[in-house]
């Protein structure tokens, strides 16, 4: 069998010799069986990571047809970048057959863990997400591959995971921004993005301080925060115009900090 075979029951009684009605047995701890039959059993799922499919058990004993399940992660429900997306995901899958399963990591990576284990127990089709900040290690969506999981990442993509992606060009985007506001005679430039861990951050700072460089202008490090909600730019922002040398123009990561800015400026 391939490591990247998802295995299932059928594999496990093929393997050992025992039937399917044994193998359900022994993961549902039976006392219909022997102990050490159990043992052997159980052993084998934990070592093959075998996870009962709770959407199929759940549908075989009901009226209703099975399902085709795709995995979507999203970092926080507030966003409407992340909600217009999700529309778009779910109208797609419906018109191919498709349900779709969807989770919040609350941009937490312990989470975004969990899920992921779950999705894989409850045997997703396949897997959507976008990173969360706290990401910063990625064995939990190697594993997922490494056992046949298809995965497409948006908007925050893993560069140290070979997948599919559905992304924007965020350096071109991120120059393109200040170079028009260079061009309307604005020559400091504040920059407010998030955490430098993240592919999407990198590119977009990147592409700021770029379009400085080019134009001849200096980067103000006092004007470069780690800020990517409306709630820390409403915090950030009248310290930094009360200053005396202070941006006459922002570049915000997202809609929800422009509007901090805004709200405050």
């Amino acid at each position: 069998m391939s490591e990247n075979t998802i295995i299932t029951m059928k594999d496990i009684a093929r393997d050992l010799g025992v039937s399917i009605a044994t193998v359900s047995r022994a993961l549902k701890d039976s006392p219909r069986i022997s102990a050490v039959q159990k043992e052997r059993i159980q052993a084998y799922a934990r070592e093959h990571n075998f996870y009962p499919n709770v959407i199929g058990e759940a549908l075989r004993h009901s009226k209703v047809q099975p399902m085709k399940v795709i995995g979507v992660i999203i970092p926080e429900f507030v966003h409407y970048y992340f909600m217009s997306v999700l529309s778009g995901i779910e109208e797609e899958a419906r018109a191919r057959g498709y349900r779709v399963m969807v989770a919040q990591s609350n941009e937490r990576y312990d989470k975004e863990v969990a899920i992921c284990d779950d999705f894989y127990k409850n045997k997703v089709c396949g897997i959507i997400v976008s990173q969360a900040k706290d990401t910063k290690q990625y064995a939990h969506f190697q594993k997922l591959m490494d056992n046949g999981v298809p995965l497409v990442f948006y908007d925050r993509i893993c560069t140290g995971v070979n997948c599919s992606r559905v992304v924007v060009d965020d350096y071109m985007g991120a120059f393109t921004a200040v170079t028009h506001l260079i061009d309307t005679g604005c020559k400091k430039i504040g920059f407010y993005g998030s955490p430098m861990n993240m592919e999407i951050s990198k590119n977009r700072y990147n592409g700021y301080h770029d379009a400085l460089v080019k134009h001849g202008l200096k980067e103000n490090p006092d004007w470069v925060k780690i800020c990517d909600n409306r709630a820390q730019a409403e915090a950030l922002t009248p310290e930094i115009l009360e200053a005396e040398d202070h941006p006459d123009a922002f570049f915000a990561i997202n809609d929800d900090t422009a509007i901090g800015i805004l709200y405050t400026a």
